[in-house]
C-alpha cells in the first residue's frame, strides 16, 4: 500500500481549519502533516516537513494564498499546490492560475471535490471547481493571430505561467538568467502588463498559452 499523500493546510480560521484537517484525515490515502494560519508560518513548516500538497487559503492574512504560492513554486518547484477560496471571481481564478497553483476549489463546495483537487493534484494532474470553471472558458478566447510575442517569448510565458522562477526558465531553455529577463521586461511591454503575474493572465484571456 501506498504511503499517505502528505497535505500541509494553511487556513487561518480555526473552526476552518478543524474541518478541513478532519475531512482529509478520514481520507486513508491522504494524511495532514502540518497546519499552518498564514502563508510565512506555512513555509516555515516546508522548510522542516516533507509536503506533497499544500492546500492554501487565498485570503490569507499578511502574505495572501497567491503571493504564498509564488513563493512555494520558487522555492519548491515539484511541490503541489491545491488554491482555497470562499469567493468565485474572476480574478482570483486567473491569479491563482498565474502563480502555479494545480487546483482551485470553492470552500462551498462538497468536501468531495476537495478531495478530488487534493488527489488531482498529488497525481500531477489539474483541477478546477466546476463552479468556477465557467470564469476559464468565458475568459480566454480563440488564439490570437496577430500575437505580439515571438515564439521564444511565447515559450518563457508558458513557464512563467507554471510558475517556474528566472533561473528554472533559463535551465529549461537552455538560456542565460539574463536573457530569460530581457525576454520577461519584453513580454510585460508588449502584453502592457505591471507584472509577471498580469501578463500570464492577459496572455490566458488573450488564448496566447
Amino acid at each position: 500500500m501506498r504511503d499517505p499523500v502528505r497535505v500541509l493546510l494553511v487556513e487561518d480560521h480555526a473552526f476552518t481549519r478543524d474541518g478541513l484537517r478532519a475531512t482529509i484525515n478520514l481520507e486513508p490515502d491522504l494524511r495532514v502533516v502540518a497546519e499552518a494560519r498564514s502563508g510565512e508560518e506555512g513555509l516555515e513548516w516546508l522548510a522542516q516537513v516533507q509536503v506533497d500538497v499544500a492546500v492554501l487559503d487565498i485570503g490569507l492574512p499578511g502574505m495572501d494564498g497567491i503571493q504564498t504560492a509564488r513563493e512555494v513554486k520558487q522555492r519548491w518547484p515539484d511541490l503541489r499546490i491545491v488554491m482555497l477560496t470562499a469567493h468565485d471571481l474572476r480574478e482570483e481564478v486567473f491569479a491563482s492560475l498565474a502563480s502555479g497553483a494545480h487546483a482551485y476549489c470553492l470552500k462551498s463546495a462538497h468536501p468531495d471535490l476537495l478531495l478530488l483537487a487534493i488527489r488531482a493534484a498529488a497525481a500531477g494532474s489539474a483541477y478546477l471547481d466546476p463552479q468556477v470553471a465557467h470564469h476559464v472558458l468565458g475568459g480566454v478566447r480563440a488564439p490570437d493571430a496577430g500575437s505580439p510575442l515571438t515564439s521564444r517569448e511565447l515559450d518563457v510565458l508558458r513557464l512563467i505561467a507554471d510558475g517556474l522562477p528566472n533561473r528554472d526558465i533559463a535551465a529549461a531553455l537552455d538560456v542565460s538568467v539574463s536573457t530569460v529577463k530581457l525576454h520577461v521586461q519584453e513580454i510585460l511591454v508588449k502584453l502592457q502588463a505591471a507584472d509577471r503575474t498580469q501578463a500570464a493572465v492577459k496572455a490566458l484571456r488573450r488564448g496566447l498559452l
